[in-house]
């Protein structure tokens, strides 16, 4: 298989634009290494690339799910993987640490999902407290929002006696090939807290609305994640919109160091030139 490119970060760094400049130069195929860019409907809330920008570069990873559909860190494995086997220079673009983690470290050996074990998390009043206890380096990067994985970490240990991030500790899986770019930029928060602005600015509202209408519930994985939960509080409880903003842009500020905290945890760093590394991967750039 051929080289990818991969270019990460935290999110609101500039990722996407990188991207599609590189994909431009080289006819490369970009891979959204985003979990909530794969389910449909759900476009202004998660930056998805636009229609205009799929009709210029060809994605994948997109619009591949409904919001009430499971799209597992295998599943994304194998669309990139698909990508990569027709021989097309590829470019994974985003910032899903477990993504990135599972295309290039590979997936950890972990046992399936047992559902009555999981129900019994979900009934915990603070499942990300209970995290703490049993797998306090695990629950440090997850957000307390991100039940799925908080609930899965749980789950984990409860089955195997051992937390998941000592799973991922021990893994022995070598890196795979590829060039791997840390994009960010110092004015990040300042970006973040405009971003959502703009959002807000562009129907985030009537999108949140439109998801509710279609009876997607509050509980499903992507109606919980950043903005669209606090946007389904103000629709369905009276949460004030202006409340509802704050906390979304603090929320996001949050991932965002996590997001850093995980790189630096891969032994990266927010120093590599990507125009280099598309050299590198996928030859010298065309003129």
């Amino acid at each position: 298989m051929p080289t990818p490119l991969i270019l990460t970060g935290p999110t609101a760094a500039g990722k996407s634009s990188i991207a599609m400049a590189i994909a431009e130069r080289y006819g490369a195929t970009i891979v959204s290494m985003d979990a909530m860019a794969v389910y449909r409907g759900m476009d202004i809330g998660t930056a998805k690339a636009t229609v205009e920008d799929r009709a210029r570069v060809p994605h994948r990873a997109i619009d591949v799910r409904n919001p009430d559909e499971p799209f597992s860190a295998a599943d994304f494995v194998a669309e990139a993987e698909a990508v990569l086997a027709t021989g097309t220079p590829t470019i994974l673009c985003g910032g899903t640490p477990f993504y990135l983690r599972a295309f290039w470290l590979g997936l950890v050996p972990a046992p399936p999902g047992d559902p009555a074990t999981r129900a019994r998390f979900e009934a915990l009043p603070d499942p990300h407290a209970a995290l703490a206890e049993v797998d306090p380096v695990l629950a440090a990067r997850l957000h307390p929002n991100d039940r799925v994985r908080v609930i899965r970490g749980l789950e984990v240990h409860a089955l195997t006696g051992t937390p998941l991030s000592a799973l991922h500790a021990a893994d022995p899986h070598e890196r795979r090939e590829a060039e791997v770019v840390w994009i960010d930029t110092p004015d990040l928060l300042d970006r973040i807290d405009r971003r959502v602005i703009t959002m807000m600015e562009a129907g985030y509202l009537d999108e949140v609305r439109r998801l509710i209408a279609a009876g997607y519930a509050r509980d499903l994985k992507p109606m919980g994640s950043l903005g669209y939960r606090y946007l389904t509080a103000h629709l369905l409880d009276g949460l004030p919109i202006h409340e509802a903003v704050r906390l979304t842009q603090q929320d996001t500020r949050q991932f965002a160091r996590k997001q850093r905290g995980f790189l630096r945890g891969l032994g990266l760093a927010p120093d590599g030139d990507p125009w280099a590394a598309a050299e590198r991967a996928f030859g010298p750039m065309p003129r």
